[in-house]
């Protein structure tokens, strides 16, 4: 069987052995209910807690600050809803950004029809929000802004330690989305000057359905879910025990390895990007190369659907992502794409390559083959995106 090229690390990431070694020992030997006094009980609730230590020292933060939620998107979701439910009385007012992710985009649009207004900030055509921009949508009335750290589609890093200071001067709330940017770049909720941060382990080698959401002590802050008292009475609900030690495992060699591992995938990213140029001279960077996190490039290729691309792809065996739905059924190109105001060819024709810790240099190479064969056979047969 021909071997895989896994190329979308944006959008999961191989489970790590270690981590697959240390869920599976939980598994087998820790099956109480961590809200048990027994001692089956205690034993899986001292997991917990050593993994929110360990969690919570990667990120800078206060043990008792980790909430742990079932994925990403509820960490997101529950720091918009959770500030609003609790703080909305008086001011109604969000701040985000036309680039989230789409568990930022629909909280807030949720929260539009509970009669809260919400700014999305725009965004250049880099995909870089301007700080300044964001403090003249700060009003008396805003409670929270919540921009993302880094773009998950074209990986721009956006400059949250400058919106965050010009939030804290007026004393408004910060939420930060750090999925995408964790185990890419440093994250640490003091420099960033964050009030609450979303993450999600099965971005950096961990598991599937376990996130966490870092909530500042003292922020008025109310729960979405209601049944126990788990998680300090913020999140109810049985613990995830082994996703919970899996996502500890893979944080710790997220944290130790990224600075390392960054500089490698920047240097294989940096050679993709060339030899794609080389071969394909019409191929179109989007985003900032020199502002984005180090595994993630996203390009476009004139007239040619990304979808269609990202099929071919997929049948000669690299695995890559399109940030284009426009040829496999949605009406519409990525938002991401649109927000930037690019065009309709390159927003239709956009695929994006992601690297990660399994990425070799080879594996690169062979990529760059496989992409220029197959847009070429796709010029020469006339096939076109969306009839451009």
């Amino acid at each position: 069987m021909k071997q895989r090229i896994y190329l979308d690390y944006n959008a999961t990431t191989p489970l790590r052995k270690e981590v697959l070694d240390r869920m599976a020992d939980v598994n087998a030997n820790v099956f109480g209910n961590p809200s048990s006094a027994h001692s089956e009980g205690r034993k899986a609730r001292a997991i917990i807690e050593d993994a929110r230590s360990a969690i919570a020292a990667a990120l800078g933060a206060e043990p008792l600050d980790i909430i742990f939620t079932g994925g990403g998107t509820e960490a997101d979701n529950l720091a918009i809803l959770g500030v609003v439910s609790e703080n909305g009385r008086k001011r109604r007012h969000v701040v985000s950004s036309t680039i989230e992710h789409p568990a930022i985009m629909n909280a807030c649009r949720f929260i539009q029809s509970q009669d809260v207004d919400v700014t999305f900030v725009k965004c250049d055509g880099t995909a870089s929000i301007d700080a300044d921009d964001v403090a003249q949508s700060l009003t008396g009335d805003t409670i929270l802004v919540s921009i993302m750290h880094a773009n998950n589609e074209v990986g721009t890093v956006q400059p949250i330690e400058a919106i965050a200071a010009r939030a804290r001067e007026k004393g408004i709330l910060v939420h930060c989305d750090a999925i995408q940017s964790l185990g890419k770049l440093p994250v640490n909720v003091r420099k960033l000057g964050v009030d609450l941060l979303s993450i999600s382990a099965h971005k950096i080698g961990g598991p599937k359905g376990i996130g966490a959401l870092y909530v500042r002590k003292g922020i008025p802050f109310r729960a979405m879910t209601y049944g126990g008292r788990q998680e300090r009475a913020r999140r109810a609900g049985t613990e995830n025990v082994p996703a919970i030690a899996g996502f500890a495992t893979a944080m710790a060699i997220a944290v130790k390895k990224q600075a390392a591992e960054a500089k490698r995938v920047l240097r294989l990213k940096t050679l993709l990007w060339k030899h794609l140029k080389s071969e394909l001279p019409d191929t179109i960077l989007n985003g900032d190369l020199s502002n984005s996190l180090p595994n993630t490039l996203n390009v476009s290729f004139s007239r040619l659907g990304g979808g269609d691309i990202m099929m071919a792809l997929d049948l000669d065996g690299v695995a890559v992502s399109t940030g284009s739905a426009c040829a496999v059924g949605a009406r519409r190109p990525s938002h991401v794409l649109e927000a930037m105001r690019l065009d309709g060819n390159r927003c239709c024709g956009s695929v994006r390559l992601s690297l990660g810790y399994r990425t070799t240099e080879e594996e690169v190479l062979k990529t760059v083959s496989i992409v220029a064969r197959a847009v070429k056979r796709m010029y020469k047969s006339g096939k076109t995106c969306c009839g451009l």
